[in-house]
């Protein structure tokens, strides 16, 4: 039997690396640039994922595992890209990979809250850092996936907005060091999407109960079940993440990038609300909607 054909992927393809590929915005952005002719490294993190993304693209898909917060596989990923792409280097890093774990500050496990900040903040670091000299070498251009939590905070989200908020100033910094290289830096601020992480948050929720601080049921008992209800009907009305992906798309590939991308009504909306009203007002608004 004849060996199979191993595809040439020459410097004139566009490469890039997309974290958190395997489902919701990141999966959603890998496919569509597959579509778009791009050779297209997704990270996941299970053999399942990669099998799904094969199947759903095309040859030019190579999923890599790739957990963000293991430096051995940052570091693996990175000779990998660096070994193909060699000094074509990387045109574009999408750095998505991220988690939602709600609670209370006041009760919420430091471990937790450490994890929201390793996986949503640090590791867009690491990554990003890891890739830059693939990046510098193509020119390339980088786009970080923040939130419009990243600009406005809600209660019950405090770890994963405290990272968010962090990020937006990591995607402002690297902007500006790295633009003697040409790199352009862009961030995206998705408002509600539908994709899984919303009842994986809710998931998350149900364990953080469990081993939550004393008196948090007493406390905060009833403020989790209305943070429940607010993430089911978020997920519903949430936008698609192919939504997402178009901007992604434009920040890696127009003439002129914006340095943000506001996606969503209710992004544009909320973050309109943040800077003409007062702190106060906007608190008793989301105290409104969220019922807590």
């Amino acid at each position: 039997m004849r060996p199979k054909p191993q595809p040439h992927w020459g410097a004139a393809m566009k490469s890039v690396l997309v974290t958190g590929a395997s489902t919701g915005i990141g999966r959603a952005t890998a496919l569509r640039l597959d579509r778009a002719g791009w050779r297209v490294f997704a990270g996941v993190r299970k053999e399942e994922d990669a099998a799904s993304l094969r199947q759903a693209g095309s040859d030019r898909i190579e999923p890599l595992m790739l957990d963000v917060i293991d430096s051995a596989q940052i570091a693996a990923a990175a000779e990998q890209i660096g070994v193909e792409r060699g000094a074509a280097g990387l045109d574009g890093l999408v750095n998505n990979a991220g988690i939602a774990v709600p609670g209370p500050l006041e009760t919420l496990p430091i471990e937790d809250f450490k994890r929201q900040i390793e996986v949503n903040l640090n590791a867009q670091v690491a990554v990003t850092q890891a890739m830059l000299p693939a990046v510098r070498s193509a020119r390339g251009r980088i786009v970080f996936i923040t939130s419009i939590g990243g600009l406005m905070a809600f209660p019950m989200f405090g770890a994963y907005h405290a990272a968010k908020f962090g990020l937006e100033a990591v995607g402002d910094v690297f902007r500006q060091e790295l633009r003697p290289w040409g790199i352009s830096v862009s961030v995206v601020e998705p408002g509600s999407i539908a994709t899984p992480i919303w009842e994986r948050g809710q998931a998350e929720a149900d364990e953080i109960d469990g081993r939550a601080r004393d008196g948090h049921a007493d406390l905060y008992g009833g403020a989790m079940e209305a943070y429940r209800e607010v993430a089911r009907k978020t997920g519903e009305r949430g936008i698609p993440p192919q939504k997402v992906a178009v901007k992604i798309e434009h920040a890696l590939s127009a003439r002129r990038p914006r340095v943000r991308y506001l996606v969503g009504a209710d992004a544009r909306g909320q973050a309109l609300a943040s800077r003409i009203l007062p702190d106060r007002l906007v608190d008793w608004l989301v105290a409104r909607a969220t019922g807590m």
